[in-house]
């Protein structure tokens, strides 16, 4: 069902290629044009096995209104408030729904809200992406133990909308883990232009190179890769806010046996942050109402890579050097193997050094150190739009 549902969701945004989410979703035109039109007439009980659901839902009374505030605040794990609980009862239709302020009168009277300590200062200035797939934002949660071994969520969130793109539940932090994963979610979301992460493993580098692997993988992909600031992580603020969300409405309230329940509980709850929870930062409306995915389809082979007859192509050593004008230049082990190109800039003796479509470095010949690469890092790149204030 939430995967149904968020086929059509999908479906429904303005542009969207129907065609291409099938294949994404894995499922045939003609199944997808029939849900999409349960769904106009029915809403989401239409996307449900005929077989399994019955015709009507019981009809509720003006006196079961606290009961169903109760009841949706327990199934958000006792995290929403009275603005969020008003505003799923008015999406969902509910013809009698109160006030913020009378919700949270029965909250308080049946004991789910605690004491506050102190308010939040006030508006202050947020920044997101114009649109989406601009930009996304990546990072593990922390981990946590399991009965054999550990969990270490990878979160990826859209920093327009705040959907959430990824969750998933892995067993450790390598490369080869997290490509798996991220593949899978740009097989069916398609490619952003530019993801933001830390310096942490494996996208960041522990030395003064700003690629790995990982990241020259993804600029492979089209995809520019910034970086926040070390020991800063209000730069990936969406992100962390989305991690303390996680761990208030699912973490805190759930043990898991393995990586499968794990990831089970995972997919059920990001369903849940994506089209049902109102987020206070998008005016109470669901990051679902502000996404669509992207166009760039995820390329299952890569083509060959190719440069302007202008360029001077290199090829990477096993060490990350490259020779030009007589002098060994150190680009990076991320690109080992790789064929990189080098352009005359507007200065007389300096050499800009490109990856596919993206600047990694630059070379300066009057410098005295020929050894010595100057590296790029791509979040200069990537300009922010500001937001009205809002208030947290």
């Amino acid at each position: 069902m939430d995967q149904r549902e968020e086929f059509v969701r999908l479906a429904s945004t303005p542009g969207a290629n129907r065609k291409e989410l099938c294949r994404r979703f894995g499922i045939s035109r003609k199944t997808g044009y029939k849900l999409l039109r349960r769904y106009a007439v029915e809403g989401r009980t239409g996307l449900a096995d005929r077989s399994r659901r019955p015709r009507h839902s019981p009809a509720r009374t003006p006196d079961a209104v606290e009961k169903e505030v109760l009841r949706i605040r327990k199934e958000s794990s006792e995290a929403w408030g009275g603005r969020k609980i008003a505003a799923v009862m008015r999406r969902s239709g509910h013809a009698e729904a109160p006030a913020a302020s009378t919700i949270t009168a029965i909250l308080r009277r049946h004991g789910k809200l605690g004491v506050r300590a102190g308010e939040h200062p006030g508006p202050y200035e947020r920044f997101e992406r114009a649109a989406p797939n601009e930009l996304w934002q990546m990072d593990f949660k922390g981990h946590f133990p399991l009965p054999a071994g550990r969990c270490h969520p990878l979160t990826v969130l859209d920093d327009h909308s705040r959907y959430s793109v990824g969750l998933a539940a892995c067993g450790d932090e390598q490369d080869a883990t997290v490509r798996a994963r991220l593949a899978a979610v740009f097989r069916r979301y398609g490619l952003p232009l530019a993801m933001l992460m830390d310096n942490g493993s494996p996208w960041g580098d522990a030395g003064d190179q700003p690629h790995t692997v990982f990241t020259a993988w993804l600029l492979r992909l089209g995809v520019r890769v910034s970086h926040g600031r070390p020991y800063h992580p209000q730069t990936q603020g969406k992100d962390e806010r989305f991690h303390r969300t996680l761990k208030a409405e699912l973490l805190q309230a759930h043990r898991f046996r393995d990586l499968v329940h794990c990831q089970s509980a995972f997919d059920s709850w990001r369903h849940l942050y994506n089209h049902h929870r109102p987020h206070d930062a998008l005016a109470l409306a669901v990051p679902a109402d502000r996404y669509h995915p992207s166009p760039r389809a995820f390329p299952e082979t890569l083509p060959p890579i190719e440069y302007g007859p202008g360029d001077s192509v290199r090829k990477v050593d096993q060490n990350g050097f490259i020779s030009f004008k007589n002098r060994p230049w150190r680009i990076g082990k991320a690109f080992r193997g790789q064929p990189i190109a080098v352009r005359a800039a507007v200065e007389d003796g300096v050499f800009s050094v490109h990856y596919c479509a993206h600047r990694i470095a630059a070379i300066d010949l009057r410098t005295a150190s020929p050894s010595a690469c100057g590296v790029v890092d791509n979040a200069s790149a990537l300009p922010t739009t500001p937001q009205a204030p809002l208030q947290q």
